[in-house]
């Protein structure tokens, strides 16, 4: 039987039947997951609502000043709901956090010093990182050229953290090991919370002083524990993916030990000041906001990625994750296979698109990155990952990655324009 959505996709906005068929195929084989994911999502609901209660928010906490930003109230609350949700002794909330690479160039420049070593245990990490850490680039103001060392320890074929070669890998000089939970522009799935855990507990039984730290981005509330939760000392992610919710303008947060926040607020300020001064600059309603609806927005983006990957897989796709795999982030990866499929992608998503959905998305020589990336993303926040989002690095073997949507329904249209695209460029065949 034809629903009213079904005759409106059809016949106002020209979908067509064969992709509509296909669809609702793939949304009805994994209904069953999304029970499973509903549950997750109202776990994390309860546990956003008693740290906003906990910390008894009021909107006073609303409300900003000028100048230093000294005695900032809603700063100070949001810190501490924060720490409260990721179970750490302090956090950093802030708008003068300008991404999610920003957060996690903090974290390391605030805990490394000239002579330590830090290890990456996931590979190669996310391409913004890496002239941050002095593999590509000229080397101003990295890591290397401040006299921290690098090693990179790959994950085993399976995709698990290879604890063996971890081990050969630390000396005496490591300061920092590290894990990127999201897949970045890999081909892995991402690493979940009992990996953290058995990682986390792997290196402090070889020494306690050194730091665990995990690039959280992408990963916020896709399990009922955070990576804090189960031994890492310390986590950074960006306000426009996860938990901002959809509604924060900007920002990034960090989260952990005491003593490692502290050296990271004189990094993002000065020493002596650290985290005393900073304007939110009246971003803190939409901060708690954005961060009291993320649960609610995460599940929405989880499950448009669990749609994307069993819609593709159907039509005999490699897609990482799986459709049934657990999910540790909120990106789908497509194997598509040539650049003319990327960019038709990309070019559906963006149709699909409140913002922009206008504009034709072309690939372009973006800063911070080796290669040409294409991007699609009318979003109400620029940039912002967790509204509707995909994007893809131009080379081979020409993987788009997928993620984000507000509502369900939303990322869902996302997946049918994006079909429905590559159907009118003969680049896909439905049977």
């Amino acid at each position: 039987m034809q629903t009213n959505t079904y005759r409106l996709l059809s016949e106002e906005l020209k979908i067509a039947p064969g992709v509509l068929d296909h669809i609702a195929e793939a949304e009805a084989a994994v209904k069953g997951q999304f029970e499973h994911l509903d549950d997750i999502m109202a776990y994390n609901q309860y546990k956003v609502l008693t740290a906003f209660q906990k910390n008894r928010i009021s909107d006073t906490h609303f409300a900003w000043n000028t100048g230093y930003g000294y005695d900032d109230a809603g700063r100070d609350a949001l810190e501490r709901v924060y720490a409260d949700i990721f179970k750490t002794e302090a956090a950093l909330v802030r708008p003068i956090i300008v991404n999610g690479t920003h957060a996690l160039t903090l974290t390391l420049t605030g805990i490394l010093r000239p002579g330590d070593e830090l290890i990456y245990c996931t590979g190669a990490p996310y391409d913004t990182l890496e002239e941050v850490i002095g593999i590509r680039g000229e080397g101003k103001g990295s890591l290397k050229e401040f006299g921290v060392s690098y090693k990179q320890v790959e994950l085993t074929p399976e995709g698990n953290i290879d604890l063996d070669a971890l081990k050969k890998a630390i000396t005496e000089k490591t300061r920092m090991v590290t894990v990127q939970r999201a897949t970045g522009y890999g081909w892995r799935k991402a690493i979940t919370i009992p990996q953290i855990r058995q990682w986390a507990e792997f290196v402090h039984q070889i020494s306690p002083d050194i730091v665990c730290m995990v690039d959280n981005c992408y990963g916020e509330f896709l399990d009922t524990e955070e990576p804090t939760e189960v031994g890492a000392d310390v986590l950074a992610g960006s306000l426009i993916k996860n938990p901002g919710g959809g509604l924060a303008l900007t920002g990034g947060y960090i989260a952990g030990r005491k003593d490692l926040i502290e050296n990271i607020s004189y990094r993002m300020t000065s020493p002596g000041i650290g985290g005393e001064c900073g304007l939110t600059f009246g971003q803190t309603r939409t901060m708690f906001q954005g961060l009291f609806l993320a649960p609610k927005t995460v599940n929405a983006a989880v499950k448009g990625a669990v749609l994307c990957a069993k819609a593709f897989e159907m039509l005999g796709y490699d897609v990482c994750p799986k459709a049934e795999d657990t999910r540790s982030d909120i990106i789908e990866a497509v194997k598509l296979g040539s650049p003319e499929a990327v960019v038709a992608f990309c070019e559906g998503i963006q149709a699909a698109a409140p913002i922009d959905a206008y504009v034709k998305p072309i690939p372009w020589d973006m800063p911070g990155y080796e290669d040409q990336v294409v991007m699609a993303a009318g979003a109400f926040v620029q940039g912002s990952s967790i509204e509707l989002s995909a994007d893809a690095p131009i080379r081979k073997p020409y993987i788009v990655y997928f993620q984000g949507g507000l509502t369900y329904e939303h990322s869902k249209f996302g997946v049918i324009k994006a079909m429905q695209t590559l159907h009118e460029q003969n680049l896909i065949s439905l049977v």
